[in-house]
This record gives structure tokens, sequence and C-alpha cells, in this order.
């Protein structure tokens, strides 16, 4: 183990650092480090498009050195963690890439999260200074902040991005101070340690609380580079990104990937598939990835329309069970973009790529994709590798791996001895190199691409006067995937229904997206012999009511 300078002890060990360093996989190369050459080399091509605001390559990097100046001027130090709360909007950029020249760690929170999730973050994050929009969407941020800040000893400051409040810090103000020449600035901050952490990313788990998963700045420059080859992107495409770049997804691909390939990124703030189409044929994006509910909207839209989008060459879609009708009605209505399968979690984000040059087109329907930067291993329940083709638990070591959990408990659960991290995921992987998911170890709830754990929505339900015992699975949802439904038993006499479940878990501050959407009382759950509820009995029944 290995102390970073944030205080968390990451996996790394000079035998790791220098394989991935020899290997080339990992280069040494930061976002700092790349964002200074394309403003030097290419300052004015256009870098991201978010709404009516154009940013191009110089603006961003003279905004990061601002904004990193800016936060050394409020006491942090290199390993200090800075959060943000936001929708896709370009200052989520700008945060990003000052946190990489003043080398503090990047904690991006999901939006949706809600008072529960968001004062857990925090806490556990030591976060010392967030920044938020006073109000998005129907959520009062600043009135969340408030409720938890007592609790919150390491908050230094809390900056309101697109307005100003009084007795609030201002983004925009903080980049319009006046500073000393932005080269003396850029002198002023040393290079940064490839191999400190980076980013920090809570994602939840089936223990209820979130992990917090730590990347380097080497691990995700392993993943981009990666994506790069295997995609083969250039400076000629354009990314469409709808996904959260609070998820690792969009974080990669809007807020690091153009930096690598001097690409334009072009940001949604809210998913709609009229806008996405448009946008798409305005500013010629040729790739775009998303969970399962993004492509099915995209593809009926297109039909609604009766669009060529000639431009778009790629979309990879994961996060949520993708079906293979999905991925082929796609590429039928979409004939100059290969459609494809990817499959990745925060802690790897991608075991595989889609299709590889030259291979059949079907297999980024049929599969999971191609297994590219990546060893993977299939496993049974001993540990024991099987046979190829064979089911069994997925377990993956790459240089595009995280470097542990903020937890060293979690850390030390999550690998093997030979350091393989345990995904938790069930699949096999054919004689091609392709790995197909079958299925999951844990309970994870995959809800339109955002991870729910069903222990942190079964344990305010336990908190119930009138629930004895609760257990939460994932149910089909021709949209979403999947969604949460809760089995109850209930104490004799005591009634309950869905609206008083959840209207129960928003008094809790529960982000709406684990409600459950349906509510079944019973008299006792199945159970193992050692009392553990078989929710695999519940998914199957559940799975055949929603047939019916």
């Amino acid at each position: 183990m290995r102390r970073d300078s944030s205080g968390w002890s990451t996996r790394l060990d000079e035998e790791t650092v220098t394989r991935f360093t020899r290997s080339g996989q990992w280069t040494g190369v930061t976002l700092a480090q790349c964002a200074r050459e394309r403003a030097r080399q290419e300052p004015d091509r256009l870098a991201v498009v978010d709404g009516d605001a154009r940013l191009t390559f110089q603006q961003l990097y003279e905004r990061g050195l601002r904004l990193a100046s800016a936060l050394r001027r409020a006491g942090l130090r290199p390993g200090d963690v800075i959060s943000f709360q936001l929708p896709n909007w370009n200052e989520a950029m700008v945060l990003n890439l000052a946190a990489a020249i003043g080398g503090f760690v990047c904690n991006p929170i999901i939006p949706i999260y809600r008072d529960a999730e968001v004062g857990f973050i925090l806490k556990s994050s030591r976060t010392r200074v967030l920044f938020v929009p006073e109000a998005f969407r129907s959520t009062d941020y600043l009135a969340m902040v408030e409720r938890l800040r007592p609790s919150l000893p390491d908050l230094k400051e809390v900056v309101t991005v697109r307005s100003v409040r009084d007795g609030y810090a201002c983004f925009d103000r903080w980049l319009s101070r006046e500073v000393d020449d932005l080269i003396k600035i850029e002198r002023s901050f040393p290079e940064v340690d490839p191999n400190a952490v980076k980013l920090l990313l809570y994602t939840s788990g089936t223990t209820g609380n979130p992990k917090g998963v730590l990347h380097t700045h080497n691990t995700l420059r392993a993943e981009i580079d990666a994506v790069v080859a295997f995609w083969r992107l250039t400076s000629k495409d354009v990314v469409l990104m709808p996904s959260p770049v609070t998820h690792i997804t969009g974080y990669l691909y809007a807020l690091e990937l153009p930096f690598a390939v001097a690409m334009k990124a072009v940001l949604m703030e809210r998913w709609d598939p009229a806008q996405g189409v448009r946008l798409i044929a305005e500013h010629g994006a040729s790739f775009s990835i998303g969970a399962t509910p993004f492509l099915v909207e995209l593809v009926s839209e297109v039909e609604r329309q009766q669009m060529a989008l000639p431009s778009l060459r790629l979309y990879g879609s994961g996060g949520a069970p993708v079906p293979p009708e999905v991925v082929k009605r796609a590429m039928s209505v979409l004939p100059n973009c290969v459609t494809f399968r990817v499959y990745g979690s925060s802690e790897a984000p991608t075991v595989s790529l889609g299709v590889a040059s030259g291979d059949p087109a079907e297999r980024g329907a049929t599969t999971d994709g191609k297994i590219a930067n990546n060893e993977v291993r299939i496993v049974d329940s001993d540990g024991c590798d099987v046979e190829e083709g064979r089911e069994g638990e997925i377990l993956v070591r790459g240089p595009e791996v995280m470097v542990g959990y903020t937890d060293p408990r979690h850390t030390e659960e999550a690998f093997d001895e030979r350091g393989f991290f345990r995904s938790g995921d069930l699949g096999f992987v054919d004689e091609h190199g392709y790995i197909t998911i079958s299925g999951r170890k844990k309970d994870l709830i995959i809800r339109g691409g955002e991870n729910i754990s069903p222990k942190e929505v079964e344990d305010v339900l336990h908190c119930h006067p009138a629930v004895v015992e609760a257990a939460v699975v994932a149910m089909p949802h021709q949209r979403l995937g999947e969604t949460v439904c809760a089995y109850v038993v209930l104490r004799p006499g005591a009634m309950l229904e869905l609206p008083d479940v959840v209207a129960f878990l928003e008094n809790a501050k529960l982000a709406r997206q684990k409600f459950p959407e349906r509510l079944g009382v019973v008299d006792e759950l199945p159970h193992t012999a050692s009392g553990k509820a078989l929710k695999h009995v519940l998914r199957a029944r559940i799975a055949a009511e929603s047939r019916h």
C-alpha cells in the first residue's frame, strides 16, 4: 500500500508503476500538461459547446489556471478535495482542469443526490470546497448545503455556479478576479505526480453507503488512450455527451477526452431526444455513449423525424442491461453508425470496447464487446478459472483499474491475491475475446445507468414503524432497464401502501430515483437456512409478474 498526498492509501507499489510505465500504458501525461499543449498549439480550436456558450482550448486553460489560483488562495493544498454537484455545464470542465493543475482531488457528485447521499459523501471525502448551482430543476442546493453544513467540519467554502448569493463565494467572481500574469501563475504550479489520486468517485455498493473509488492521472489517461486507439478517434470527431459528467462515462468522455485528441464536446444539460438529434446534425457529432434509455429514445426520434444523421459513426451503450434487439434496431436505423455494447464500471471504466475493426458488426449486439487494455479472468465460486465459454465471476486487472477505495477494508475485499478486481458481475468470454455479461453476484439495481444499493433503501424501510422486514430487488422496466421493487412484511394489524413508502423515503431525503415503483406486501419473505432473504426468488417473482 502507498500513502497518497490526499491521505488515502492506494494499492500502488513500485512494481506496478514500473510495469505499466515500461509497457507504455502509463505515459505520465496529466490533463494539465495536455491542456497546456492544446492552448499553445491550437488556441482557437473550439473545445466545448454548452447551450449558447462556446469555449476554445485556450479559454478553458486560462479559466482552469485562474480557478486553480483561486483555490490555492482559499488555502487548498495538493491532495485536498474539491467537490461539484453540477449538471453537464462547461464549468465542470474548468473545475476538473483546475484540480489537475493544482494537484487537487476532483469529486463529482451526481445531481440527483440529496441530503442522505451528499452528506455522507462530503463527510467521507473531507471535501474542502463545494461547487453547486443555487437551484436546478426542483432542487434548492443551497438549502440542502445549509442543512448539512453543521456536520461538515472540513468544508471551508461553498461556491455558487451561475448565480450570485450573499454569503457565498461565486464561481464567476473567482474567475474574474484580477491576477498576475497567467504565465507566472502557470509556472507557480509544480508538475503533479501522475500517480497521485486525481479522481474520487462514489459509487453505490451492496453494503449500503457509497464506496469512494480512487483513480490517478495515469489510470484515467490509460483508459482515454485505449479508447482513442480502439475507436480511432481524432480531432475531426465530435462527441455528444448526454450522460452526466458526474458519472465515470460522462466524466471521461466530456471532461478528459477532448483534451487528448483536440475533440469538440457538445454537452447536454438534460437529455431530450429531439434536442439530441438536432445537436448531432448541427455539430456533426460522430460519437456518443450512454445508457440504454438514451440509445432507445435517440433511435425512436431518428425514426420519427426520418433523419439520416450521416456524421454519427460510433455509439456505445452500457451501464444498464442492453437487450440485443435494441442494438440491432439502432444498426438498422443508423446504418452509418457502429452501435455496440460496452462493459465497465467506476472501478474498471472500460473492460470491453465494442466491435474490433474487421470483426462482424453483429457482435456489438450479441456480446458486450471485445476485451481491450485489460486482463480478464472468469472464475468459479472457489476462485478457480473456468473453461472458455463457461459462466463465472468476472475478475479484471489492468492499467485503468482503480488504485483502491477510500476505505482500505473495501479495497482488501475487492482484490484477489493476484491483484485482480472482483467485479461482482457474472459472464463468459468466447474464443474471439468478446465478453458477455450474464448476471450479477451483487444485488445492485441499475436504473437507467444509475447504480442503486438495495441495502440503502432497505435500511430506511426497516425504520418504518409498520415494517418488520424489507427486501428491495430489481424490477424489469421497458425504458430504464431496471427499477426498484420493495417487498415488505408488516407488523400485525398494520397497513402500508406505495404512497406511504414514497412519503417515508422522501422524508429520509433519499434521491427520488431510489424510491420503489412497486410495493409487495407479503406474509413472509423466502429465506436461506441462515435467514438471508432469497432475492433471486423475489427477482424471478417480480419479473414473471411484469410480463403479465
